[in-house]
Protein backbone atom coordinates (compact mmCIF):
# COMPACT_ATOMS: atom_id res chain seq x y z
CA UNK A 1 0.00 0.00 0.00
CA UNK A 2 1.07 3.59 -0.67
CA UNK A 3 2.88 5.51 2.22
CA UNK A 4 0.29 8.08 0.94
CA UNK A 5 -2.97 6.23 1.36
CA UNK A 6 -1.40 4.69 5.05
CA UNK A 7 -1.40 8.67 5.87
CA UNK A 8 -5.26 9.03 4.91
CA UNK A 9 -6.14 6.15 6.74
CA UNK A 10 -4.29 6.85 9.93
CA UNK A 11 -5.66 10.25 9.90
CA UNK A 12 -8.99 9.54 9.59
CA UNK A 13 -8.64 7.02 12.57
CA UNK A 14 -7.07 9.37 14.69
CA UNK A 15 -9.69 11.56 14.64
CA UNK A 16 -12.49 9.14 15.30
CA UNK A 17 -10.57 7.90 17.88
CA UNK A 18 -10.04 11.90 19.34
CA UNK A 19 -13.74 11.90 19.68
CA UNK A 20 -14.59 8.67 21.09
CA UNK A 21 -12.04 9.07 23.87
CA UNK A 22 -13.06 12.52 24.76
CA UNK A 23 -16.71 12.05 25.44
CA UNK A 24 -15.03 8.95 27.64
CA UNK A 25 -12.71 10.72 29.31
CA UNK A 26 -14.44 13.85 29.93
CA UNK A 27 -17.74 11.32 31.35
CA UNK A 28 -15.49 9.63 33.60
CA UNK A 29 -15.39 10.40 37.57
CA UNK A 30 -12.44 12.49 38.49
CA UNK A 31 -10.19 11.07 41.36
CA UNK A 32 -6.92 12.12 42.48
CA UNK A 33 -4.33 9.56 41.34
CA UNK A 34 -2.14 9.32 37.71
CA UNK A 35 -2.65 9.09 34.45
CA UNK A 36 -2.21 5.48 34.71
CA UNK A 37 -5.07 4.88 37.29
CA UNK A 38 -7.35 7.26 35.36
CA UNK A 39 -6.76 4.66 31.96
CA UNK A 40 -7.65 1.66 34.25
CA UNK A 41 -11.08 2.75 34.86
CA UNK A 42 -11.47 4.40 31.15
CA UNK A 43 -10.36 0.72 30.23
CA UNK A 44 -14.05 -0.47 31.42
CA UNK A 45 -15.50 1.91 29.38
CA UNK A 46 -16.93 0.69 25.60
CA UNK A 47 -17.21 4.25 24.03
CA UNK A 48 -13.09 4.83 25.23
CA UNK A 49 -11.96 1.18 23.83
CA UNK A 50 -14.08 2.40 20.83
CA UNK A 51 -11.81 5.69 20.41
CA UNK A 52 -8.63 3.53 22.00
CA UNK A 53 -9.01 1.17 18.85
CA UNK A 54 -9.34 4.35 16.71
CA UNK A 55 -5.63 5.56 18.06
CA UNK A 56 -4.36 2.44 17.87
CA UNK A 57 -5.62 1.87 13.81
CA UNK A 58 -4.13 5.68 13.51
CA UNK A 59 -0.80 4.61 15.13
CA UNK A 60 -0.54 1.18 12.94
CA UNK A 61 -0.92 2.80 9.73
CA UNK A 62 1.08 5.81 10.74
CA UNK A 63 4.39 3.58 11.50
CA UNK A 64 3.76 1.86 8.21
CA UNK A 65 3.47 5.20 6.42
CA UNK A 66 6.91 6.16 8.79
CA UNK A 67 8.93 3.45 6.05
CA UNK A 68 8.85 5.78 3.72
CA UNK A 69 7.25 9.33 4.06
CA UNK A 70 9.25 11.60 6.30
CA UNK A 71 8.40 12.65 9.86
CA UNK A 72 7.51 16.50 8.72
CA UNK A 73 4.71 14.70 6.44
CA UNK A 74 3.39 12.00 8.79
CA UNK A 75 3.12 14.17 11.79
CA UNK A 76 1.55 17.33 10.34
CA UNK A 77 -1.17 14.68 8.17
CA UNK A 78 -1.58 12.77 11.89
CA UNK A 79 -2.53 16.20 13.44
CA UNK A 80 -4.90 17.17 10.88
CA UNK A 81 -6.60 14.56 12.58
CA UNK A 82 -8.18 17.48 14.66
CA UNK A 83 -9.55 18.91 11.74
CA UNK A 84 -11.56 15.92 11.03
CA UNK A 85 -12.70 15.33 14.93
CA UNK A 86 -14.28 18.71 14.80
CA UNK A 87 -16.05 17.06 11.56
CA UNK A 88 -16.58 14.42 13.75
CA UNK A 89 -18.17 16.54 16.60
CA UNK A 90 -20.28 18.35 14.03
CA UNK A 91 -22.19 15.81 12.80
CA UNK A 92 -22.43 13.48 16.17
CA UNK A 93 -21.87 15.69 19.07
CA UNK A 94 -23.25 19.03 17.96
CA UNK A 95 -20.16 21.11 18.14
CA UNK A 96 -20.54 24.26 16.90
CA UNK A 97 -18.09 25.74 13.91
CA UNK A 98 -17.60 29.18 13.13
CA UNK A 99 -16.55 30.14 10.04
CA UNK A 100 -12.97 31.30 11.34
CA UNK A 101 -12.38 27.52 12.01
CA UNK A 102 -13.64 26.49 8.74
CA UNK A 103 -11.23 29.08 7.41
CA UNK A 104 -8.18 26.94 9.97
CA UNK A 105 -9.29 23.85 8.59
CA UNK A 106 -8.72 25.32 4.80
CA UNK A 107 -5.37 26.68 5.75
CA UNK A 108 -4.42 23.13 7.79
CA UNK A 109 -5.30 21.50 4.17
CA UNK A 110 -3.02 24.27 1.80
CA UNK A 111 -0.24 23.54 4.42
CA UNK A 112 -0.35 19.96 4.23
CA UNK A 113 -0.87 20.08 0.09
CA UNK A 114 2.55 21.97 0.13
CA UNK A 115 4.29 19.10 2.68
CA UNK A 116 2.99 16.40 0.02
CA UNK A 117 4.28 18.26 -3.15
CA UNK A 118 7.88 18.99 -1.02
CA UNK A 119 8.34 15.57 0.45
CA UNK A 120 10.77 12.66 -0.86
CA UNK A 121 10.44 9.03 -0.14
CA UNK A 122 13.08 7.60 1.76
CA UNK A 123 14.23 5.05 4.32
CA UNK A 124 15.43 6.74 7.60
CA UNK A 125 19.09 6.28 8.86
CA UNK A 126 19.13 3.45 11.89
CA UNK A 127 19.14 5.26 15.57
CA UNK A 128 22.17 2.78 17.43
CA UNK A 129 20.62 0.68 19.77
CA UNK A 130 22.54 2.19 23.50
CA UNK A 131 22.86 5.55 22.16
CA UNK A 132 19.39 5.36 21.14
CA UNK A 133 17.80 4.12 24.80
CA UNK A 134 19.79 6.58 26.43
CA UNK A 135 18.96 9.94 24.50
CA UNK A 136 15.76 8.80 23.71
CA UNK A 137 14.31 6.73 27.36
CA UNK A 138 16.02 9.85 29.69
CA UNK A 139 12.87 11.92 27.93
CA UNK A 140 10.38 9.47 29.40
CA UNK A 141 11.63 9.70 32.84
CA UNK A 142 11.48 13.32 32.83
CA UNK A 143 7.67 13.11 31.30
CA UNK A 144 6.92 10.56 33.86
CA UNK A 145 8.32 12.43 36.90
CA UNK A 146 6.53 16.38 35.29
CA UNK A 147 3.28 14.55 34.55
CA UNK A 148 2.88 13.50 38.68
CA UNK A 149 4.19 17.08 39.29
CA UNK A 150 1.35 18.35 37.02
CA UNK A 151 -1.65 16.24 37.57
CA UNK A 152 -3.43 19.79 38.95
CA UNK A 153 -1.98 22.49 36.50
CA UNK A 154 -3.33 23.52 33.12
CA UNK A 155 -4.12 21.06 31.17
CA UNK A 156 -1.41 22.03 28.39
CA UNK A 157 1.32 21.60 30.06
CA UNK A 158 0.27 17.71 30.76
CA UNK A 159 -0.61 17.69 26.99
CA UNK A 160 2.93 19.31 25.78
CA UNK A 161 4.35 16.13 27.96
CA UNK A 162 2.19 13.79 25.99
CA UNK A 163 3.27 15.51 22.71
CA UNK A 164 6.77 14.77 23.84
CA UNK A 165 6.63 11.12 24.46
CA UNK A 166 4.57 10.45 20.83
CA UNK A 167 7.51 12.47 19.46
CA UNK A 168 9.48 9.56 20.73
CA UNK A 169 7.67 7.30 19.26
CA UNK A 170 7.84 9.05 15.90
CA UNK A 171 11.52 9.22 15.97
CA UNK A 172 11.82 5.53 16.77
CA UNK A 173 8.80 4.51 14.43
CA UNK A 174 10.75 5.86 11.14
CA UNK A 175 13.90 4.20 12.32
CA UNK A 176 12.74 0.72 12.97
CA UNK A 177 9.75 0.57 10.47
CA UNK A 178 11.57 -0.32 7.54
CA UNK A 179 12.49 -3.96 9.26
CA UNK A 180 11.27 -6.93 9.29
CA UNK A 181 8.67 -7.98 12.22
CA UNK A 182 11.23 -10.35 13.69
CA UNK A 183 14.34 -8.06 13.85
CA UNK A 184 11.73 -5.02 15.65
CA UNK A 185 10.51 -7.69 18.09
CA UNK A 186 14.60 -8.22 18.67
CA UNK A 187 15.26 -4.57 18.72
CA UNK A 188 15.20 -2.97 22.12
CA UNK A 189 14.53 0.24 21.05
CA UNK A 190 10.39 -0.89 19.58
CA UNK A 191 9.87 -1.72 23.36
CA UNK A 192 10.63 1.60 24.68
CA UNK A 193 8.88 2.96 21.59
CA UNK A 194 5.90 0.83 23.27
CA UNK A 195 6.25 2.28 26.85
CA UNK A 196 6.15 5.77 25.04
CA UNK A 197 3.39 5.08 23.83
CA UNK A 198 1.83 4.35 26.85
CA UNK A 199 3.15 7.49 28.60
CA UNK A 200 2.00 9.67 26.19
CA UNK A 201 -1.29 8.23 25.82
CA UNK A 202 -1.92 8.21 30.01
CA UNK A 203 -0.53 11.59 30.18
CA UNK A 204 -3.13 12.82 26.80
CA UNK A 205 -5.79 10.92 28.62
CA UNK A 206 -4.89 13.37 32.14
CA UNK A 207 -5.38 16.32 29.41
CA UNK A 208 -8.62 15.49 27.93
CA UNK A 209 -10.30 14.84 31.56
CA UNK A 210 -8.86 18.40 32.36
CA UNK A 211 -9.07 20.46 28.64
CA UNK A 212 -11.11 20.75 25.76
CA UNK A 213 -10.46 18.20 22.68
CA UNK A 214 -9.39 20.67 20.71
CA UNK A 215 -6.89 22.66 23.25
CA UNK A 216 -5.24 19.17 24.14
CA UNK A 217 -4.81 17.49 21.31
CA UNK A 218 -3.50 20.62 19.79
CA UNK A 219 -0.76 21.20 22.43
CA UNK A 220 0.08 17.91 21.54
CA UNK A 221 0.22 17.40 18.07
CA UNK A 222 1.67 21.02 17.79
CA UNK A 223 5.12 19.72 20.37
CA UNK A 224 4.87 16.48 18.32
CA UNK A 225 5.06 17.50 14.59
CA UNK A 226 7.31 20.49 15.96
CA UNK A 227 9.99 18.09 17.54
CA UNK A 228 9.91 14.87 14.36
CA UNK A 229 10.41 17.50 11.70
CA UNK A 230 13.46 19.23 13.35
CA UNK A 231 14.83 15.54 14.41
CA UNK A 232 13.73 13.68 11.33
CA UNK A 233 15.68 16.28 8.91
CA UNK A 234 18.67 16.86 11.46
CA UNK A 235 19.53 13.44 11.86
CA UNK A 236 17.40 10.55 10.61
CA UNK A 237 17.58 12.08 6.98
CA UNK A 238 14.13 13.16 5.82
CA UNK A 239 14.50 14.43 2.38
CA UNK A 240 12.55 17.39 1.08
CA UNK A 241 12.72 18.20 -3.09
CA UNK A 242 15.16 20.25 -3.70
CA UNK A 243 14.19 23.83 -3.92
CA UNK A 244 10.85 23.19 -2.04
CA UNK A 245 12.53 23.76 1.43
CA UNK A 246 10.09 26.65 1.48
CA UNK A 247 7.26 24.50 1.01
CA UNK A 248 7.71 22.35 3.96
CA UNK A 249 8.57 25.81 6.49
CA UNK A 250 5.63 27.30 5.21
CA UNK A 251 3.71 24.15 5.07
CA UNK A 252 4.39 23.60 8.69
CA UNK A 253 3.69 27.28 9.69
CA UNK A 254 0.28 26.84 8.54
CA UNK A 255 0.08 23.02 10.13
CA UNK A 256 0.72 23.84 13.58
CA UNK A 257 -0.84 27.09 13.50
CA UNK A 258 -3.85 25.87 12.52
CA UNK A 259 -4.01 23.03 15.36
CA UNK A 260 -2.74 25.89 17.97
CA UNK A 261 -5.80 28.38 16.64
CA UNK A 262 -8.59 25.14 16.72
CA UNK A 263 -7.01 23.89 20.11
CA UNK A 264 -7.74 27.66 21.23
CA UNK A 265 -9.62 27.80 24.35
CA UNK A 266 -11.43 31.03 23.03
CA UNK A 267 -12.37 29.19 19.75
CA UNK A 268 -13.00 26.00 20.78
CA UNK A 269 -15.27 23.45 18.58
CA UNK A 270 -15.92 21.27 21.70
CA UNK A 271 -19.00 23.30 22.29
CA UNK A 272 -22.23 21.81 22.32
CA UNK A 273 -25.40 23.63 20.20
CA UNK A 274 -28.60 24.68 22.02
Amino acid sequence: MSGYLELVFSTALYGLGIVAQTVAAQRADVRPGTGLGLLARLAKDRLYLFGFAGQVGGFGFAFLARAELPLYLVQAGSSCAVGLATAFGLLVLKWRVRPLEIAVLVMMAIGLVLLVTASESSVAKDIPTVPGLVLLGLPLLVIVFCSRAAQGSNSVIVSVLAGTAFAVVAIIGRSVADESPADMLLNPLTWLMIVAALVGQSCLAVALQRGTATSSVAATDATTVVLTSVIGIGMLGDRITPGWEWAVGFGMTLVVAGVLVLGSPNRTTAEVAG
